[in-house]
């Protein structure tokens, strides 16, 4: 089994709301961003959010909704694309 066919929501979410976590990697606007062009960068790698709700995506995964108060907007987020502020990747750090 891949790990993009894991079961995620079989476990407990690996983040919950209030969390500081760094983006593990730069995030482009895929058309579900109100405001932003296709492929506009949305998050950078390194930059910090904090988890504002947790959601799922197709029963499988879960999401993970970040606000980045620096780009003063809301992304989702998978567990793979994002790492506790406490002990961040070294990286992702600019």
């Amino acid at each position: 089994m891949q790990a993009d066919e894991e079961i995620e929501v079989w476990r407990d979410p690996a983040f919950s709301p209030g969390d500081k976590v760094v983006s593990r990697k730069t995030v482009r606007n895929d058309g579900t961003m109100w405001g932003h062009e296709i492929g506009d960068i949305v998050v950078h790698k390194g930059d910090v959010g904090y988890v504002r709700d947790i959601g799922t995506f197709l029963q499988q995964f879960w999401i993970y909704a970040v606000e980045y108060p620096v780009r003063a907007s809301i992304v989702g987020m998978r567990e793979r694309e994002l790492t506790p502020f406490s002990r961040p990747d070294p990286e992702t750090r600019p």
